[in-house]
């Protein structure tokens, strides 16, 4: 059967349920019960219902129509995924696209059932509540969250995983868990808050220097955290901990329960006078347990990302020694990239395989840190595209292929782009590339008080191209965990406001691109940690510092276009390269490097 009948089929019986249920409309997200950005397979309820794998998008489904919400990431990819499903695509904050509520309102004007629904376990308190208020401005619409369809209609739903949990050593995470638990309570106390639920799993995994394998790419497990003044519960499947794990656990203070019971604890057993929930990253359902408690909810942003954003000396050391071994991957990838392209037979999944099988043999490599995005020429300006066998095309000795990859290693998390010349490449090609390089390098030279949000700083990547009246729709930047999800808050660099302070100890992507449709793409991409630059009578001023270890191919350079100050850093950054990855290579691949890294004259 077709994947387009079976999203049909699905619709249909879903349409059938939402009818017994006397409902207009139900909304599926693309999250999960924590607000993860990526979701165990458990919680694709999403894709499944609409055949849609983007990590972003919202399925909304009346008994007569259908239609996905999406970024412009994923419009392409999402139209041929779509096709013959009767999903309608609305492309986000494109002119005329209108908002979830008002398309509600529009398509249930005349239906007799006002009720739209949605699972409250997998949409945040803040959603629910924002999307109660408008639904109710569009015709009296009303909102249900005490219904899960994917409970009856996906018969054969994975599981929520079982996979075992373990420890970050101490070495790795520079810092243990009982002191990140004290931190967090002085942090809560200044807040007057007794204690908080902590939802969101890479806070989980950072605060108890715990690992796991539950979501893809991403090295965290499912559980909740409650917080108070005297103990620490965390709530996770018995069967993924091992005794090594409980021993550790219970020596930094931490009782253990049954995920299955954190709904009751918070309505029963949890005795404290109030409760920060972040309502960002709780889910409405757990958020509305605590009516039936005495504690007063205080909604406030967790205190745990600020915390684990800015790296301690373990940490960042960590990353050094992870950006290494992991540019010596990339060395003998781009080494062998070109002659092999050359040779015939290299595709844009072959350079994802080749990827993954040298980096695998870097010591302490765990996995790859999202999937990687390899797009030769117009497939290059599909922003996260992803090479499956029916995209799937050879590579040739001409033009530009743009590869976005990373890795994690035991000590620390990786994420690159490079766009590579394989062969001859046009003049517009040349420009393009040398604009984004341009907005990449005036990132990287940023010098900026402490305390500025990344939005102050997105300008100078974008200000080459913008004289040229282009421009790119995704943020320039975001942080990166230690050994944890690749992208990691709250501090970005983007457009649009994001008021989280850049601190030293951060790290942060710099990843400006140009992307032409049906033509070519163009991103350069190094992560970058925030270090202290100076002090003067005008306060504390930072700048920024290389971890990506890679060579930035120069071939499809328009050197008149780089200024002097460019030249220079690009030449600074290919010696630091070839003085950091040499002793670790062989002669030939050595010699490879030397020349990658000649300086520009």
């Amino acid at each position: 059967m077709k994947m387009q009948e079976r999203i049909r089929k699905r619709l249909a019986a879903l349409r059938a349920l939402m009818s017994r249920e006397k409902m207009a409309a139900f909304i599926f997200p693309s999250t999960d019960a924590h607000n993860s950005e990526y979701v165990a397979d458990h919680w694709k309820g999403r894709e499944w219902i609409s055949g849609f794998n983007g990590s972003a998008g919202t399925v909304v489904v009346t008994m007569d129509e259908a239609a996905l919400w999406t970024d412009s990431r994923y419009f392409l990819a999402a139209e041929e995924q779509l096709e013959g499903t009767g999903i309608e695509l609305m492309r986000l904050k494109m002119p005329g696209t209108p908002t979830v509520a008002e398309w509600l309102g529009r398509v249930l004007a005349d239906s007799e059932s006002k009720e739209v629904g949605l699972d409250g376990w997998v949409n945040s308190a803040a959603e629910v509540d924002a999307l109660t208020q408008t639904l109710r401005k569009q015709g009296g619409l009303t909102l249900r969250v005490n219904l899960d369809p994917m409970q009856t209609l996906w018969t054969d739903r994975p599981a929520i995983p079982q996979d075992p949990v373990e420890v970050q050593p101490m070495e790795l995470a520079g810092e243990t868990a009982a002191a990140k638990l004290g931190r967090v309570r002085e942090a809560l106390r200044a807040r007057h808050c007794d204690g908080m639920l902590v939802s969101a799993l890479d806070d989980i995994a950072w605060t108890l220097n715990l690992r796991g394998t539950d979501v893809h790419c991403n090295p965290v497990f499912v559980a909740y955290l409650v917080i108070e003044p005297e103990k620490a519960t965390l709530f996770v499947r018995p069967d993924k901990l091992t005794d090594e794990v409980r021993d550790y656990l219970r020596a930094q203070g931490v009782a253990t329960r049954d995920y299955d019971d954190v709904a009751d604890y918070l309505r029963h057993d949890y005795f404290a006078y109030n409760i920060l929930m972040d309502e960002d990253e709780t889910n409405s359902y757990l958020m509305g347990c605590m009516k039936d408690n005495r504690a007063q909810v205080v909604r406030q942003p967790s205190p745990i990302p600020p915390m684990k954003a800015v790296k301690n000396a373990a940490e960042i050391e960590g990353f050094r020694r992870a950006m290494t071994r992991d540019g010596v991957a990339m060395v003998k990838f781009l080494k062998w990239l070109k002659p092999a392209v050359e040779a015939g037979g290299v595709t844009e999944m072959t350079v994802a395989d080749k990827l993954l099988a040298l980096r695998s043999e870097q010591p302490l490599f765990r996995d790859i840190s999202f999937d990687t995005i390899a797009g030769y020429e117009a497939h290059g300006a599909i922003v996260h595209y992803e090479a499956t066998p029916q995209t799937d095309v050879a590579l040739e000795p001409h033009g530009l292929v743009l590869i976005d990859s990373g890795a994690q290693y035991r000590d620390g998390t990786t994420d690159i782009t490079r766009t590579v010349a394989l062969g001859p490449v046009t003049e517009e090609q040349k420009r393009v590339y040398t604009l984004v390089l341009k907005g990449h390098i005036q990132l990287e030279l940023a010098k900026f008080p402490d305390g500025v949000s990344g939005t102050q700083l997105d300008a100078l990547a974008r200000e080459a191209m913008w004289r040229e009246g282009m421009n790119y729709l995704h943020g320039t930047g975001h942080g990166v965990g230690s050994y944890l999800n690749v992208h990691e808050g709250p501090h970005q660099i983007r457009m649009e406001y994001k008021p989280a302070p850049l601190r030293a100890g951060m790290t942060v992507t710099d990843e400006p691109g140009l992307y032409l449709a049906d033509r070519f793409g163009v991103r350069i991409e190094n992560t970058l940690l925030i270090t202290p630059y100076r002090e003067t009578e005008f306060g504390r001023f930072l700048g920024m510092e290389s971890l990506t270890l890679c060579p930035i191919d120069t071939a499809p350079i328009a050197r008149e276009l780089l200024t002097e100050e460019e030249r220079a850093w690009l030449n600074d950054y290919h010696l630091l390269v070839y003085e950091r990855l040499s002793p670790l290579l062989d002669a030939d691949e050595q010699a490879w490097l030397r020349e990658a890294t000649r300086p520009l004259p």
